[in-house]
């Protein structure tokens, strides 16, 4: 079950319109904070870029039915994977390899290279399948819903106070 934390985090780089000058807010923090709390707020806010990302394809007509992580985080923190599904609200197949970008490389050269007919036969004959699937918990998605209302309050706010005075904040 999810706990609204009493802060968020917003982290503007995972956005579709990402301002490389902002680094992020975190709001809310108190002397009981926890790091765990920290983390799961980090956690948390890159899984809001990640749909503030999709929403944009879905707005202009691109369908997302579901989504394939690839390497890294994907392979080594079901936290993380499980908490983008609830975001997300749809299922994350997670790639076997290890090298997925390169094995698609791979794909493609065989198939121009003339030893499979097509994509989907190369696929079929050195895809290595998926090594796990996390599907999205209907409760946990219907409260990250609202959160991400906040998260995009939070960014708008964040954008309008931070981006005219970053350079001076930089300097």
């Amino acid at each position: 079950m999810i706990c609204p934390y009493l802060f968020q985090a917003f982290a503007d780089r995972w956005t579709p319109d990402a301002n490389q000058l902002l680094k992020g807010t975190i709001t809310g923090l108190t002397l009981g904070t926890t790091p765990a709390m920290v983390f799961r707020a980090l956690v948390e806010a890159t899984a809001y870029g990640s749909k503030a990302i999709i929403d944009r394809f879905l707005e202009n007509g691109i369908e997302i039915e579901s989504v394939i992580g690839i390497g890294g985080i994907s392979q080594k923190s079901p936290f993380v994977m499980q908490t983008l599904a609830d975001v997300l609200g749809m299922p994350i197949k997670v790639a076997k390899t290890e090298q997925a970008c390169a094995f698609g490389a791979a794909m493609f050269a065989a198939v121009v290279a003339g030893v499979y007919p097509d994509i989907q036969a190369a696929q079929k004959a050195m895809g290595q399948g998926f090594l796990s699937e996390y599907l999205p918990n209907e409760e946990n998605h219907k409260i990250y819903l609202k959160l991400y209302e906040k998260y995009l309050c939070l960014g708008k706010f964040t954008e309008s106070e931070f981006s005219n005075n970053s350079k001076t904040l930089n300097s």
